[in-house]
């Protein structure tokens, strides 16, 4: 026969066990937290100046294992062709047609390098959407009071540079932190009319190495919430005004591992910049991994435009190979102007080591982030999430085009038809159209526009419909 044993627990053992299960009630109905999105942004970078695009001169090892442990676009493109514009493609999410930016105005028009009330970000969307928001590094689309300063565009926080000309200097006289000035150390000979650029004579601080630092500041006291951070750093820029006085512009605190090179000195800084960069970028890793946000941050990596060649007269990108196969450098609209690296990484989301070869660029960015945060983006935009290549899931829609203008010495299209037609429109509007098959032809050489005249005139109407004016970038008339 068999006897059940009752057991009657004390009644402050009772309550500590219904208290227990309140607490796990609780914590089940618990929405997951949001992810956090880091978007770490090189400045004149190559689609060749990394180890996982092909570089053996430089060494770029984090860069590398973001690459390896994460997925690696090989057809993605900046906004621009340069830096300004390009960034007003990434924030609002449309296209050079559309965007409010269209090139670097610099001191001649500063209102037209600046975004306005009315353009909405995706710093924006995500910050509506509950996330901290923050820029550090160089931003470049609106003055300390204007309506595209920062923190009136959707970031909570904004340390670093707010002109793009004042960012050519590596060690500046000071930097901004939301609307204050920030002293720093380094004696600067000014050149030019912006305040702040020049180059400096006593150099103690180097801006990236504080921006870096700023960087994961952030990241440490925000890492109990969602949060949206973009990392834009200046190297591996050159420092045109003391290209322009000293010969030399890739400023660097030192060498590194290139001081025993037989290279020139500005060949050797340019290495050292983008080092130094990888450097930081496997610093900011690191404390992710410490502070166990590694599985709930996606990091991305990409740069605002193809490589520069503005060092000084003992440079040249091509010592480097920085475009890689691709024709053009910085200020052209062949793919090695505006084709460039994309590394998306986040453990246990993204498949590590994976290869993409789906044609994206920065506008789509917008709407990929809003969809991760559960931000609400505006209408009319010219952007397509990646959530469908970056996490295997559902079908990736495509873009039918993508579409560039660059304004300097007139003004120059470019169409991108079905992912691989490119049509160029150099200088003037009524300049013929060159088309080049990037399927076969990643060096855009052999002009096959005469054999495909239905594509060229295709690419005409988009070039032709998809810009809108606005009061300051203007489509000049084509004589008849």
């Amino acid at each position: 026969m068999c006897s059940i044993v009752r057991m009657t627990l004390p009644p402050r053992l009772l309550r500590w066990f219904f208290w227990l299960s309140v607490c796990a009630a609780v914590a089940c109905a618990q929405p997951a937290l949001k992810p956090n999105i880091i978007f770490i942004l090189a400045d004149d970078l190559g689609y060749g100046e990394l180890g996982c695009y092909g570089q053996t001169l430089i060494q770029t090892p984090h860069l590398d294992r973001l690459a390896a442990e994460g997925m690696r676009f090989t057809q993605f493109y900046a906004g621009n062709t340069v830096c300004a514009p390009s960034r007003s493609v990434l924030m609002t999410g449309q296209h050079m047609g559309h965007t409010r930016v269209r090139g670097n105005a610099g001191g001649r028009n500063l209102e037209a390098q600046s975004l306005r009330t009315g353009d909405v970000t995706v710093a924006r969307v995500l910050q509506q959407a509950g996330y901290a928001t923050g820029l550090v590094g160089k931003w470049g689309l609106g003055e300390i009071g204007s309506e595209g300063e920062p923190r009136k565009q959707g970031f909570d926080y904004f340390f670093g540079f707010l002109n793009q000309t004042h960012a050519h200097n590596h060690f500046p006289g000071f930097l901004w932190r939301n609307g204050e000035r920030v002293l720093l150390p380094n004696v600067v000979t000014p050149v030019g009319e912006t305040e702040g650029a020049g180059y400096a004579t006593k150099r103690v601080v180097y801006a990236d190495d504080l921006c870096a630092d700023d960087s994961r500041a952030f990241i440490a006291r925000h890492q109990d919430r969602p949060f949206f951070l973009f990392v834009s750093l200046v190297t591996p820029h050159a420092n045109n005004e003391r290209s322009r006085v000293l010969g030399d512009g890739n400023e660097v605190p030192d060498y590194g591992d290139y001081a025993g090179q037989p290279w020139k000195d500005a060949v050797k800084g340019h290495a050292a910049m983008i080092s130094r960069l990888d450097r930081d970028v496997g610093r900011l890793l690191a404390q992710l991994q410490e502070l166990k946000l590694d599985e709930r941050t996606m990091v991305c990596f990409s740069s605002d435009n193809g490589p520069h060649r503005e060092g000084g007269p003992d440079y040249s990108p091509e010592f480097f190979t920085a475009s890689g196969p691709l024709r053009g450098i910085k200020r052209s609209l062949t793919d090695g102007g505006i084709r460039v690296p994309f590394l998306a990484r986040w453990p246990g989301k993204i498949k590590a080591g994976a290869v993409s070869d789906h044609v994206g660029y920065f506008g789509d960015l917008m709407a990929t982030w809003a969809e991760l945060g559960g931000g609400q983006p505006p209408a009319k935009l010219d952007s397509i999430s990646l959530g469908p290549t970056l996490f295997g899931r559902g079908r990736q829609a495509k873009h039918e085009y993508l579409y560039w203008e660059f304004y300097e010495q007139g003004v120059s299209q470019a169409v991108l038809l079905d992912g691989h037609w490119k049509a160029l429109r150099l200088l003037k509007p009524d300049a013929p159209i060159n088309l080049f098959d990037l399927a076969s032809d990643l060096a855009e050489k052999p002009d096959v526009a005469a054999q495909n005249p239905g594509l060229v005139a295709r690419a005409a109407e988009i070039m032709r419909a998809a810009h809108v004016d606005n009061e300051h970038w203007k489509m000049p008339v084509a004589k008849p």
